[in-house]
């Protein structure tokens, strides 16, 4: 008997690499929640690493104008010669980097940028350091390349960074990259300069080791604190590293889909022609709309920052409140990343004993409608991450919430 398509198993259709990977659980937060809302339930979702400011009317202008042009076509699969000329201009007004435009790539996003990368580079069994806590995407996408993530631990008692011992006893000879974020998802941690030169030093002894290094949060960084990236405090790296960044974060543009990366030309040839076989270009109207965001007024940022450095030091506060839990202060990004280990063995009152963070923000979204991400995601528990890129007034709920929550714990 023939068997239809319709018929037979999805095993039996799926490939086999989809079993490298898991659907983001960022995502799948954001989307409970969103179910819960619709069904009815008070909700304060605390998954998505989104700002909540708007685009700025500038930026959303240029789109239009754009459109009013008729700059609705195909462009160069890897970016528009008036976007690249903006990029070289924002990595050498910004980071002194020099790049020509044949060293530049924009995608769909970072996270296109950042696949593109790893898959036209990794080979079957290279190894890929992956500081954790990391963005959940980082060794999925090491495993979807058929690569192996090397995780290593950032303590909480060195701010969730690594140290270079723990770098230097990470690499082998099959390490192809070290991934570099700063500041990072989901921990908000930053790297000083100084920290930076000493992972380079032990890098400039493994000249076999290329790093990518994820500046998407760069400009939302709070009080003193300076952002550094690593070709900049180390230049000999300049010819193995790639620089990604985006305007997503900064610009409130993540639904433009926007990411951009400098580097070697020989690497953005290949990943030019791995995207010319997927999605070819990044969205025209949205690649005019990214050259207003990089090469227009800058001066929201600070007061966006303003807005977010005072809640970050409200969500702070309030977490430090709650029994069982403790809440460094991030230098960076919108994220605070607690550790939940107090409350793990407690049981809530419907008789169900926390044994990890999934089970504890399990309970805080069904006691208290608020949603977060569970730490096991991120590759270091006990914790849970909040993005606190939302209201004060939703913030200072959701502190309430979770303190009560927390209370009631026995």
């Amino acid at each position: 008997m023939t068997t239809t398509l319709a018929e037979s198993k999805p095993a039996a259709l799926l490939a086999a690499r989809l079993g490298r990977i898991k659907p983001s659980p960022t995502i799948a937060v954001t989307d409970k929640a969103r179910r819960l809302k619709a069904a009815g339930r008070d909700i304060i979702g605390l998954g998505a690493g989104e700002p909540d400011f708007d685009t700025p009317q500038n930026i959303k202008d240029a789109a239009k104008r754009a459109i009013d042009k008729g700059e609705t076509k195909y462009t160069a699969v890897d970016g528009t010669p008036a976007l690249k000329q903006a990029i070289i201009a924002k990595f050498k007004r910004e980071n002194a980097l020099d790049y020509a435009p044949e060293q530049i790539i924009v995608g769909a996003g970072g996270k296109q940028v950042l696949f593109n990368a790893l898959l036209a580079t990794i080979n079957p069994g290279d190894e890929v350091v992956v500081p954790a806590p990391y963005w959940v995407s980082y060794p999925d996408i090491v495993n979807l390349c058929e690569g192996v993530p090397v995780a290593v631990t950032g303590p909480e008692n060195n701010g969730f960074k690594i140290r270079p011992q723990d770098l230097e006893a990470a690499i082998t000879k099959r390490t192809k990259w070290l991934i570099l974020n700063s500041p990072s998802n989901p921990s908000g941690a930053a790297y000083t300069a100084k920290e930076i030169k000493a992972l380079a030093d032990v890098l400039m002894r493994h000249p076999h080791v290329w790093v990518l290094t994820d500046d998407i949060y760069e400009h939302l960084v709070y009080g003193d604190f300076k952002f550094a990236t690593i070709c900049n405090v180390e230049p000999r790296l300049y010819p193995r590293t790639l620089t990604l960044n985006g305007v997503s974060k900064t610009y409130c543009m993540t639904g433009w889909r926007i990411g951009y990366a400098g580097g070697p030309k020989e690497l953005i040839a290949g990943m030019a022609a791995l995207q010319s076989q997927s999605t070819t270009n990044a969205s025209s109207i949205s690649q005019a709309a990214a050259v207003e965001a990089l090469s227009g007024p800058q001066d929201f940022i600070p007061r966006h920052n303003k807005s977010f450095q005072e809640r970050r030091d409200l969500v702070v506060a309030g977490l430090n409140r709650c029994a069982g839990l403790r809440c460094s202060v991030p230098e960076g990004a919108f994220y605070v990343y607690p550790c939940c280990a107090g409350v793990i063995g407690k049981t809530t009152p419907q008789g169900k004993v926390l044994k990890t963070d999934g089970d504890f923000v399990d309970y805080l979204l069904d006691a208290e409608g608020v949603a977060v991400v569970q730490g096991e995601a991120f590759g270091l528990s006990p914790y849970f991450r909040i993005s606190y890129a939302t209201s004060n007034q939703a913030l200072t709920e959701a502190c309430k919430r979770i303190e009560r929550a927390s209370a009631a714990l026995k």
